[in-house]
């Protein structure tokens, strides 16, 4: 009833066509079957955002099976007769490749689904092939529903020069061309730091005109508009004080502005753990794993006597000067400006990229590779350092070749064009250092004297440093023996009865590969243990003599969240897999108890990932273990380092386009990350929890309403059913619903809105607890929303050990004081927050509200219905 007065106008809004048919059977498929309620939910949900505004964001928290709800909207397209493509990082290939194909391990193979799969670098590529695709001949614009996986890759819309980046060629080629394209985009993190991510993303569904006004979200101005102002709400609270910078705090200052909350509503779903935990039946669903405190361990470099400190090792790091990632600083004066208007990339009459100030951050990129990989392995550092020393090597000698011969001589240097030059991504660098295109230039142009002897500089250290690091072999390696100490105790101990599951994470395929040549030997003959290596570039490997393919790997390592098939039951397992962040999204591997970050990524969002992929919903183990490997330094003078090596890592964005520089909200403030990394010490969080912004979660109401369409659906319409009735419900302590009163208003003057600051006006939700505290106030309607939904969905008969209290409590309705005393709190409580904003007003800018909205009190209100809870 609450629900039908609130969302009537919504359901006079929406057609037909906007809502999931069921004459399309897609219901009696094998996915329908498999979801849990809360995907269901979320599928219903999808398709009516898909219908009514063409896109929408599905930013269910890790762990959630995203997937899996994504299957279920192809499906019911598919049955629609429409053509589809998914596009995913080449690392989540295998993953939506399984359930197209003919293999035994497809649970999805009696569903015949169809689409196309194509990378997100695809779209860099006008010719070749990618899955048995020819891409000179693809019609992009032909596809009716696109799914994005990780969208979040496409939160950046920057310039490049003559070149088309794969954001524009998304938007041009697939979104705007051809057909009308729906689009479903699927992130655990669709907001990264900046609302412009989430604005990007969403102009994919807008076809880019993301400056108009669409009507059906019901906001009053542009999507651009609204997310300006709700960026510039964000930096303020960005600059707040670190105790004072909550998500609650975040989320009372963007109260106001109604029309972000509209948007995020109309085009996001987003649930987190914590939400289906408290909101759906658990028990139906299965239990999540209960996380064990996090390990902390800190490992010395070597126990080898006079080794290297580390603190001189990161001095000496400092010391280079980079100088083989800047050619440009040594173009003589007279040939700057050809090559400036060469590779420089032209944004506007005033503001242009540089390539030299590129190579700037490119320098302190590289720095912090060094840093990165020192804290990986010892291998990887020496690997690093290697290759540093031949760069350097081979453009001394072209130098020198150049000076003894005097013809014309040309250097490489890195044209930095299709790099997302965010420190917290990993794409700007792979194994092959190959980052971007080259820009020639020539060396008669160039100070070869000075830059020869800058080369030289870096070379002698590299190679002092390299000298020093070849002492530490693998018996000498301290960390690699402690990871050896680690597996042992845990076959000793195990966590969980019988489970000898381990998985290793680290950021480097070279230290995944040092790991495994280190590892399979002692795994097996000293703890008769499998072992298995995954790294998305180079070979995987294996102790068991199977087909080392990706995917066959990850079934054998976890079988039964893998559903492996009964003809392979007997098959043996792999008990310890390492692999790199290739396998840190989109895969359920919670056979396995115990996770090791070998390596811990400055990004604790990537931490989270990583786990997420044994702490997911449905795992059979009771507890789950997270082990960090932190570096041997304190937090402090971890974070202070990682300030030296940044400082210089502003001047790109924020001289290039006068907007935020990617990382300022992020890094520049390492008071907050310390923050962060050191919660990360304590416990283990999710990301909505880490305080570092607004989850979505807060936001969406779409649940309701299609509850409310699933109600009518089958019971038919309540119009006609009368004001005021009211319910008795069972509390819930373990999810703090205490016994107290839901009250569902409306305020009979439509015109008032006390101030613009509620969601759902004119109805007001009050939840206040049975001595009269306000529980929920009117501004948390979503909160108090999904409260009702706990109490009350799936209870369709009245409980007798609550309302017979009630009864007697009442003399059978007849002695109502009590609770006209609590209603009478509940509206007066509606007025006092609004005379504290009054109070607030009168000292903010635009003047008091104060004498606006003369709300009397109890006769401006009508009640609609309200929910006792005992």
């Amino acid at each position: 009833l609450t629900l039908y007065n609130i969302f009537n106008e919504f359901l006079e809004d929406i057609t037909e066509d906007e809502l999931a048919n069921e004459k399309t059977g897609f219901k009696e498929s094998v996915i329908w079957n498999k979801l849990y309620d809360f995907q269901k939910d979320a599928v219903l949900g999808i398709i009516n955002k898909l219908e009514r505004h063409n896109g929408c964001i599905l930013a269910d928290s890790v762990g959630l099976g995203k997937t899996f709800s994504a299957l279920g909207v192809i499906k019911y397209y598919q049955e629609r007769n429409k053509s589809i493509m998914v596009l995913c990082p080449k690392k989540l290939g295998d993953n939506w490749l399984t359930f197209l194909n003919n293999y035994e391990d497809n649970p999805l193979i009696k569903d015949r689904l169809n689409y196309d799969v194509l990378y997100h670098t695809d779209l860099s590529r006008v010719r070749g092939e990618s899955n048995g695709i020819d891409l000179s001949r693809v019609n992009w614009g032909n596809y009716d529903l696109v799914v994005i996986d990780e969208s979040h890759n496409f939160r950046n819309n920057a310039p490049r020069k003559d070149k088309v980046t794969r954001y524009q060629r998304l938007l041009n080629d697939v979104m705007k061309a051809g057909v009308k394209t729906k689009v479903l985009m699927l992130s655990a993190t669709p907001v990264n730091n900046k609302f412009t991510d989430l604005k990007n993303q969403i102009a994919l569904a807008y076809e880019g005109h993301i400056d108009t006004v669409d009507d059906k979200l019901e906001i009053s101005k542009s999507i651009d508009n609204v997310l300006r102002s709700a960026q510039k709400i964000f930096n303020d609270w960005a600059k707040l004080p670190v105790d004072k910078r909550t998500g609650k705090e975040l989320l009372s200052r963007l109260n106001n502005n109604f029309d972000f909350f509209k948007l995020l509503d109309g085009i996001t779903i987003a649930r987190s753990r914590k939400h289906i935990e408290r909101y759906y039946d658990i028990n139906k669903i299965g239990k999540f794993p209960n996380r064990l405190k996090p390990i902390t361990h800190r490992s010395d470099i070597t126990d080898l006597e006079g080794f290297m400190e580390i603190h001189e090792i990161y001095k000496e790091l400092s010391r280079f000067n980079m100088s083989v990632y800047s050619p440009f600083d040594y173009i003589l004066d007279s040939g700057k400006e050809f090559y400036e208007d060469l590779y420089d990339t032209k944004i506007s009459d005033k503001v242009r990229l540089g390539q030299a100030s590129r190579e700037k951050s490119l320098q302190i990129l590289m720095r912090v590779n060094f840093l990165k990989r020192l804290e990986s392995s010892i291998d990887s550092f020496r690997i690093t350092l290697n290759h540093f020393i031949q760069n350097i090597q081979n453009t001394v000698d072209s130098i020198e070749k150049f000076e003894e011969e005097g013809i014309n001589g040309e250097t490489f240097a890195t044209q930095i064009q299709d790099v997302n030059l965010d420190e917290e991504n990993d794409d700007w660098l792979n194994d092959e250092f190959s980052i971007g295109d080259k820009v020639k230039i020539n060396l008669a142009d160039m100070n070869t004297t000075g830059w020869k002897e800058d080369l030289k500089y870096d070379l002698s250290i590299a190679k002092s440093l390299l000298a020093e690091m070849q002492k530490v072999t693998p018996e000498h390696d301290t960390k690699l023996k402690d990871l050896k100490q680690f597996i042992a105790g845990k076959v000793q101990n195990p966590i969980n009865p019988g489970n000898k599951k381990v998985l290793i994470f680290t950021a480097f395929a070279d230290t995944a590969n040092y790991l495994y040549k280190n590892l399979k030997q002692y795994n097996k003959k000293k703890l008769e243990l499998e072992t298995a290596k995954i790294t998305g570039s180079g070979r995987n490997e294996c102790t068991l003599k199977i087909d080392p393919q990706f995917n066959n790997l990850l079934i054998h390592f976890s079988p039964g969240s893998k559903e492996r098939s009964e003809k392979y039951a007997n098959d043996k397992e792999i008990d310890v897999l390492v692999a790199t962040d290739c396998i840190s999204e989109g895969q359920n591997l919670q056979d396995c108890d115990t996770l090791i970050n070998y390596d811990i990524h400055w990004n604790p969002v990537r931490i989270i990932q990583r786990f997420g992929r044994i702490d997911r919903i449905g795992s059979r183990n009771k507890d789950i273990q997270l082990i960090n490997f932190w570096p041997q330094l304190s937090l402090d003078d971890y974070i202070r380092l990682k300030q030296r090596v940044e400082t210089k890592m502003y001047m790109v964005d924020a001289t290039a386009t006068g907007e935020d520089n990617v990382l300022t909200n992020e890094s520049s403030d390492l008071d907050f990350r310390k923050k962060q990394l050191e919660r990360l010490q304590n416990e283990v969080v999710d990301i909505e929890e880490m305080d570092s912004g607004i989850s979505i979660t807060d936001l969406g109401l779409n649940e309701f309403r299609m509850d409310l369409i699933n109600y009518m659906n089958e019971k038919g319409s309540l119009d006609g059913v009368p004001n005021g009735m009211h319910a008795v419900a069972r509390q819930h302590p373990e999810n703090d619903i205490r016994p107290g009163v839901i009250f569902v208003l409306k305020n009979i003057h439509n015109e008032v809105n006390i101030d613009n600051t509620n969601q759902l006006h004119p109805f007001y939700l009050v939840y206040i607890s049975e001595n009269g505290e306000v529980i929920s106030n009117h501004l948390n309607v979503k909160h108090t929303l999904d409260i009702l939904r706990a109490v009350s969905k799936g209870y369709d008969v009245p409980i007798k050990e609550v309302y017979e209290p009630f009864n007697e409590e009442t003399e059978d309705g007849k002695n109502m004081k009590k609770y006209s005393d609590l209603l009478n709190k509940s509206i007066e409580s509606i007025l006092n927050v609004k005379e504290e904003t009054d109070i607030d007003s009168l000292f903010s800018p635009g003047g008091t509200t104060a004498l606006i909205n003369n709300i009397k009190g109890l006769e401006d209100f009508e009640l609609i219905a309200f929910t006792v809870i005992k």
